[in-house]
């Protein structure tokens, strides 16, 4: 997922360079998609309200410096909508928003001032994961899986890293792990995806990895070795990716992007063209995230 990728500010609270060296700056399509979410949790839009879902949402977008999201945490705080009432801290987000040009952020320091109070946790840039998931030499099973994933990555011009933050996410390292849509073993593949790349035992590891690896180095060629879009089909499938033209606005596959690009770090994979023509909507996918940039 480079062109319509699921997953900043000067300092009141801490630096964005800081935080953008650990985690991948999200693309616009991803934070439109973070901001929808987060807006249907505050106003109960399909969903039950929860305020607190709604900051949480919110804050993964304003950390990685989208105004929109900075203002609706500032709008929150300015009404007590969810949470309280805080002049100071709505300061705090419509000044960030309004350094980045955001007009209506700026009305609003009108009426909430220029005291700025220190930002929530939530704003702070998150600490590096690789060890916690992939080196965690306390843990025996990450450690026999991660010997297994590196002997094997080569083999498939894929991240070994790429793959233990999908083992991580989809199955916490399980190799009888069973979902409740039928995906199997350490990488959760589904019967379908199993037949795909001959897979006959799915919860023997190395099958499993196997599999999963031959089915990431597909789908970063398909996608031209975007992570997000890659991650989102991996989720949802290719033909979800196509039919939405980028991340589909699932929930499920929302968060499942942005958990592994916290896990893996960088939006783009080295690709291999020869494995598969790629896919037929990436113009229209990156003419679209374009647009949004512009």
């Amino acid at each position: 997922m480079a062109a319509l990728t699921w997953l900043t500010l000067t300092p009141l609270c801490f630096s964005l360079r800081a935080s953008e060296s650990l985690i991948p700056k999200l693309s616009p399509e991803v934070l439109d998609l973070l901001r929808l979410e987060a807006r249907s949790h505050e106003h109960g839009e399909g969903v039950p309200v929860d305020a607190e879902r709604a900051v949480s949402l919110y804050c993964d977008g304003a950390r990685h410096g989208d105004a929109e999201a900075q203002y609706s945490l500032g709008w929150m705080y300015a009404n007590g909508r969810g949470v309280e009432r805080s002049d100071d801290l709505a300061s705090a987000f419509f000044q960030l928003a309004a350094r980045q040009g955001h007009e209506q952020s700026r009305k609003m320091l009108r009426f909430v001032g220029a005291a700025a109070a220190p930002l929530p946790e939530c704003m702070n840039p998150k600490k590096p994961v690789e060890d916690d998931f992939a080196l965690n030499l306390d843990n025996p099973m990450q450690r026999w899986v991660f010997g297994l994933v590196r002997k094997l990555a080569p083999e498939y011009g894929v991240s070994p890293k790429l793959a233990m933050a999908v083992i991580r996410v989809e199955s916490n390292f399980e190799p009888g792990a069973i979902s409740a849509k039928n995906a199997q073993g350490l990488m959760q593949l589904i019967p379908e995806t199993s037949a795909r790349f001959n897979v006959r035992r799915p919860f023997d590891p190395e099958q499993n990895i196997r599999g999963g690896m031959a089915y990431l180095r597909w789908l970063l060629a398909y996608f031209e070795g975007s992570v997000p879009l890659t991650a989102a089909a991996y989720n949802a499938g290719e033909g979800a990716v196509n039919r939405y033209r980028g991340i589909p606005p699932y929930a499920e596959t929302l968060d499942y992007v942005i958990r592994i690009l916290r896990l893996f770090q960088k939006n783009e994979h080295p690709f291999d063209p020869r494995v598969t023509a790629p896919s037929p909507e990436l113009p229209r996918i990156r003419a679209s995230a374009n647009r949004r940039r512009g």
